[in-house]
């Protein structure tokens, strides 16, 4: 097995973070845990799953195609947490496109629990 650091900049190793939760072996119990696994979804290019934790009144305007293309289209380098409460979380992720330029996608991201499972239900860009 290879180790390295979890992709959401959490200071964990990716097998004792994101991964068990993207494999489906562990849920989040947070909505920063959620929002972590998701940032390590689109660095690893798992679209389903991201789909499958967005909220079901917004899970239309997310596509799985072209959250895929996005996801591939990227390298993602870094996320910043900034601010976290119990439905909100404020972050930045830092990633660079396929013409090296890079770029900080600043977002105020809001999440619902839901019979014991965390949604991502939209987000706030700045």
């Amino acid at each position: 097995m290879k180790v390295f650091n979890c992709y959401c900049c959490s200071g964990k190793l990716y097998h004792n973070c994101c991964e068990p939760i993207l494999l489906g072996i562990k849920v989040p119990v947070t909505a920063e845990e959620l929002m972590r696994s998701r940032y390590s979804a689109f660095a690893t290019q798992r679209a389903q799953y991201l789909v499958a934790t967005t909220h079901y009144y917004t899970q239309n305007n997310h596509l799985e195609a072209d959250i895929l293309e996005w996801s591939e289209a990227n390298k993602w380098l870094k996320l910043e947490v900034l601010k976290a409460t119990k439905t909100k979380v404020e972050f930045k992720a830092h990633y660079q496109d396929a013409c090296k330029v890079k770029h900080i996608h600043h977002e105020f991201s809001t999440f619902k629990e839901e019979n014991g499972k965390w949604f991502y239900v939209e987000g706030q860009f700045f």
